[in-house]
């Protein structure tokens, strides 16, 4: 299984955003929003939540690009291991409190 989730494999990114352009150009610009260095929330902790929403989505790739911005922006191990634990309890908590639905819909008639 060497061959899935490869850094690598960012190089055809390219080609995807040339393929579907218009869809290509939409993530892009919001790519770009999530880039800007004038936002109100500083680089670091930009970084800091992409990385938890990369864990919860399980994106390796992002993963990979948001821990090393992260890092390059200042972060410490320390605040990535937070970030991960901050992550983790809030996915807990979404299956927890999906529970309810799934005791609504067990009494559903």
């Amino acid at each position: 299984m060497a061959d899935y989730h490869e850094h690598s494999d960012l190089r055809f990114l390219k080609q995807i955003f040339a393929m579907a352009k218009p869809e290509g150009d939409g993530y892009q610009a919001l790519n770009a929003a999530f880039n800007r260095e004038d936002g109100i929330i500083p680089k670091k902790y930009r970084e800091l939540m992409a990385i938890a929403v990369s864990l919860t989505t399980q994106c390796p790739y992002c993963i990979d690009v948001h821990t090393t911005a992260a890092k390059k922006a200042g972060a410490t191990r320390e605040e990535i291991a937070e970030t991960t634990m901050i992550a983790a309890t809030l996915r807990a908590g979404a299956a927890v409190t999906h529970g309810t639905l799934a005791l609504k819909l067990f009494d559903r008639e």
